[in-house]
């Protein structure tokens, strides 16, 4: 495994996000867009999570999101950033806060 600097860990701008509108995309098995508050804008992200969560399931959960990725496109949608998750035996599970915690909240 390489190992990184604190410095290089860093430049990573992990927030915390609340899921505000979320649907899985159309002809895709795995995707699933969602709108979500950063706590200072509201942006989309495309996560490959559609065979653990629903949709439903993903509104009003605050998650962990790196923000300061560069924009890709999936399946003809925008991400502007990726959610954090573990995966367990190739299946997602989200990475949540066990309190409250404002949206735009960093993780250090």
């Amino acid at each position: 495994m390489e190992q990184i600097t604190i410095e290089e860990f860093f430049k990573a701008d992990i927030r915390a996000a609340k899921v505000i509108e979320a649907e899985k995309i159309k002809d895709s098995k795995k995707l699933i867009k969602m709108q979500i508050d950063t706590g200072d804008e509201q942006r989309q992200i495309v996560a490959g999570i559609a065979e653990e969560y629903t949709a439903e399931e993903l509104v009003g959960k605050t998650i962990l999101v790196v923000v300061n990725l560069k924009p890709v496109k999936l399946m003809g949608e925008v991400s502007k950033g990726m959610l954090l998750a573990a995966s367990i035996n190739g299946r997602p599970v989200l990475a949540e806060f066990n309190k409250e915690v404002p949206p735009g909240t960093k993780v250090k």
